[in-house]
């Protein structure tokens, strides 16, 4: 299985994501700027509330609803998924490729790292083909503890 830390970040994806809402109207400002740029250098999703932590420590201050209505023109138009963690609402780019990956969440500090894994894949597919579903997409989220948390508790 590969690491998390192995896992890339969005290469080109935010030159994709302003070429998208430039072909359709949107203007460009600072706030959506700020938002896509940080949302592309990331390994893994974040919720609206990281986002806007991240970009005040970044001395880029965008206001809370300014991050939402931001992410709900990224989700309009298929340029971010929406993550469903249980609990609190996160985000990452959506890859027109395909390309994905899975989460890891721990259930102590809610801390989540990405992982990628081959053989699970082809085991999914596999599965779905067996009870003949075309798998158009899907998730795999396991919970645990991590190594943090295991080391303090």
């Amino acid at each position: 299985m590969a690491r998390a830390r192995n896992v890339p970040r969005y290469p080109g994806w935010t030159e994709h994501a302003r070429a998208v809402l430039s072909r359709s109207g949107h203007r460009s400002g600072e706030a959506r700027a700020a938002v896509i740029e940080l949302l592309g250098q990331q390994r893994c999703c974040l919720s609206a509330q990281e986002i806007f932590d991240a970009l005040r420590h970044a001395r880029r201050p965008v206001g809370f609803a300014t991050v939402y209505r931001v992410l709900d023109v990224l989700l309009q138009r298929g340029l971010i998924q929406r993550v469903d963690l249980g609990g609190v609402a996160r985000y990452e780019p959506a890859l027109a490729s395909g390309e994905h990956h899975h989460h890891l969440v721990c259930d102590d500090c809610g801390r989540v790292e990405p992982f990628a894994d081959a053989p699970l894949e082809r085991a999914l597919e596999r599965v779905g083909g067996g009870l003949e579903y075309e798998i158009g997409a899907h998730d795999v989220v396991l919970r645990g503890s991590c190594v943090d948390c295991r080391a303090t508790g």
